[in-house]
Formats: structure tokens, C-alpha cells, sequence
């Protein structure tokens, strides 16, 4: 949703900054919004195939040669059709009158300069939010390796720090106001955090699978769409987390 909000802010700012742009062209912000409202289409369908299918399918995974083949066809194209938005002016905008349309409108060239600035900085939209993307992404991957390379869950139990190696914990389960945390010794321990805050201090193999539970993805014996079995114990899957426990609990096996 929030996607799809974006796109259509980006769209509605680049046909308010056209209709400005030939509103003194035509001398009239009615006839300009009519101009680029026949010329959206053309920008949006170029901008797009363009963003979405030629860089990511050729030129990200270095096929230069027919990247700049398919990219030659697009610029034919999408010639051809401002062509038809210069006819579609001259029959409905200019009345079949052709010195009544600025030499701006009917210049080819520069509305090919306008159509590709956009797709241009429509690339340049989404390289800045890729980058962003990496950025998070690194972080994400950074804090895990940092939490494979510490090994041990530090909690506060009995009013002292205890380190629990990640690899003895079998699950953790919310209980009240605690956390009980059981590892392949005889004792579970308590400890007063929230389950939500533990999750983050856990490496990516542990699972949340319910809202009081989280488990090791790497000690489930055996799985279900409803349950999962741990060292002997029967745990719920709840239906919020169902989707996601199966996947990664099904890749993992395989």
C-alpha cells in the first residue's frame, strides 16, 4: 500500500511540474494539463519498462549488449508515440491548426529530452532507495554475524548476568511478566524481559512461532502446520506466525 502510494505522489508531482512547464507554452494551465495528460502515458509506460524490466533483467546483471539493443527499440517506440501526442495536440488542442502550436510542443527532440529526464530521474529515485535498501540490509547482516560471533544469550536471572550459549537453548516461552528460558539442562531459567525485546538478541535460527513462544529452528524434530516438536516438547504454532515458520522451517529441511 505504502508502494503504491509513492507511485502515485511521484506521478502527481511530475504532472503538476509538466503542466507548469507548458502552462506557458499554451498560455493556459488547462491546455497544458490536457498536453500532459496525453503525454503521461507514454512517460509512465517508458519510465517503467524502462526501471523495471531493462535494468534490473540486463543491465544489473551485465548483459550491456542487449540492454543497449532493447533500449534503442524503447527510444524508437516511445518516439513513435509522442509522435501521436503531437497529432493528438494538433487535432484537439490547436483545432487542426497547426501555427497555433508552440515550436516547443512540436519539436520532437525536446519532448524526448522531457520524456527521458523523467524516466531518468525516476532511476534515480529508486537507485537512492536501493542504496538505502544495501544500507539496512548491511546492518541486518552485520548485527547477526555480531550475534553468531558472541555465541550466548546474556540475561539478567537470580540478580546476576548469566551467558546461555545460543546452541543449549531448546525454546523460550513467555510466562506473565518473565521469560522461561529451557536449554538441554535440567533447570529452565527466569529471567524478567519481554519476549519481543529477547527475539533481538537472537541469531536468525531462532523462530517466533507463537506469541509466548520462540524455539531453535535448528533442535524442531519434527513440524506440522499447527505444531512443532522440540527435544520432546510439543509446541503451538500460532496462525499469525504459521506462513513463516513453515517456509523456514521446510527450506531448512531441505
Amino acid at each position: 500500500m505504502l508502494k503504491l502510494r509513492t507511485h502515485i505522489i511521484f506521478w502527481l508531482a511530475v504532472t503538476v511540474l509538466l503542466t507548469v512547464l507548458f502552462g506557458n507554452v499554451f498560455e493556459s494551465y488547462i491546455l497544458s494539463f490536457y498536453f500532459v495528460s496525453m503525454l503521461l502515458p507514454v512517460a509512465v509506460g517508458t519510465s517503467y519498462f524502462f526501471n523495471y524490466y531493462l535494468v534490473p533483467k540486463f543491465l544489473l546483471k551485465q548483459r550491456y549488449i542487449r540492454f543497449t539493443v532493447y533500449f534503442l527499440y524503447l527510444l524508437i517506440i516511445s518516439t513513435y508515440l509522442e509522435m501521436w501526442v503531437i497529432t493528438g495536440s494538433f487535432v484537439l488542442l490547436a483545432d487542426l491548426n497547426y501555427r497555433s502550436l508552440s515550436p516547443v510542443v512540436t519539436n520532437i527532440f525536446v519532448l524526448a529530452i522531457i520524456l527521458y529526464f523523467i524516466v531518468f530521474l525516476k532511476a534515480f529515485v529508486l537507485l537512492v532507495k536501493r542504496s538505502f535498501k544495501m544500507q539496512d540490509k548491511s546492518k541486518v547482516l552485520e548485527a547477526e554475524k555480531n550475534k553468531m560471533l558472541k555465541g550466548f544469550l546474556t540475561v539478567r536471572a537470580d540478580r546476576k548476568q548469566t551467558n546461555i550459549p545460543f546452541d543449549s537453548i531448546d525454546y523460550i516461552e513467555s510466562v506473565g511478566d518473565y521469560i522461561k528460558i529451557v536449554t538441554d539442562s535440567d533447570d529452565p531459567i527466569l529471567s524478567y524481559e519481554r519476549i519481543s525485546h529477547i527475539i533481538k538478541k537472537l541469531p536468525e535460527h531462532f523462530l517466533r512461532i507463537h506469541r509466548s513462544f520462540i524455539v531453535n529452528g535448528r533442535k524442531v524434530d519434527m513440524f506440522s502446520k499447527n505444531d512443532l516438536n522440540v527435544n520432546g516438547t510439543t509446541l503451538p504454532i500460532s496462525r499469525t506466525y504459521k506462513k513463516r515458520v513453515n517456509s523456514k522451517l521446510t527450506r531448512r529441511k531441505k
